[in-house]
């Protein structure tokens, strides 16, 4: 579904990805770990179009999306959840989730589809005309997540959707990732909570200074005794 291939990305002088390679197949969850500041929220802004790219090409579908601006990767169905929510605080619950649609007109669909969110988060059901900015950090990340699949994203990108959340909280969100990506929905995955990433996932990639260092089985590099001590301990 997704080749990301030979990415390098500059802010400024500074070479914050190098080659980057990567590729995210339908149906997967995949997983990009490392430490802060490795290029794990660029790699995703850089698929999202909220960055470009100096050199490589990212295909979605088989068709070149690098020289494409966000809103028309959106529409092609790919749906971004940013690091720290980005919610519409002074927006209530209902009007972040129809800012999650603006981009369709299939009204009747839409309709169920906020049905859909609400099944999955009943929390934003309850809250639907409370002030988004009032909302808990937990349902302001179920939120955020709702917001975009609003747009019926056939690849979400989540940036870390347990950040400064309870442990409690965390093994909620997911639990339905998982469900998201059960109904239909390809997920790649940027998460500090290394554990609870690798899983749920499918695969991993382990990113480094800007560089891809390790790539394979979630649930074997789980087990690697290298990733345990840099990650997990």
């Amino acid at each position: 579904m997704l080749e990301v291939k030979n990415i390098d990305v500059y802010y400024g002088n500074i070479h914050a990805l190098k080659d980057i390679n990567l590729k995210v197949e339908d149906g997967e969850i995949v997983t990009l770990i490392g430490a802060n500041g490795a290029g794990k929220t660029t790699t995703l802004k850089t698929i999202s179009g909220l960055i470009n790219p100096k050199n490589g090409e990212i295909l979605f579908n088989g068709e070149r999306i690098s020289s494409l601006n966000a809103s028309q990767i959106v529409k092609l169905g790919i749906s971004h959840v940013p690091e720290g929510r980005r919610i519409f605080a002074n927006m209530t619950v209902m009007e972040n989730l129809e800012m999650g649609a603006f981009i369709r007109k299939d009204t009747k669909n839409i309709a169920d589809d906020y049905d859909k969110v609400f099944s999955l988060f009943p929390r934003l059901k309850e809250r639907r005309k409370q002030i988004a900015g009032t909302l808990s950090g937990g349902e302001q990340q179920m939120l955020a997540i709702g917001r975009a699949l609003m747009s019926r994203p056939r690849l979400l990108l989540l940036d870390e959707p347990s950040m400064g959340l309870a442990p409690l909280v965390v093994k909620e969100i997911f639990s339905i990732i998982r469900d998201i990506n059960e109904s239909g929905t390809t997920i790649l995955l940027v998460e500090q909570n290394v554990n609870m990433a690798l899983n749920a996932a499918n695969r991993a990639y382990i990113i480094k200074n800007g560089r891809i260092e390790l790539e394979g089985d979630s649930k074997l590099l789980l087990n690697e005794e290298d990733i345990r001590k840099a990650y997990l301990e």
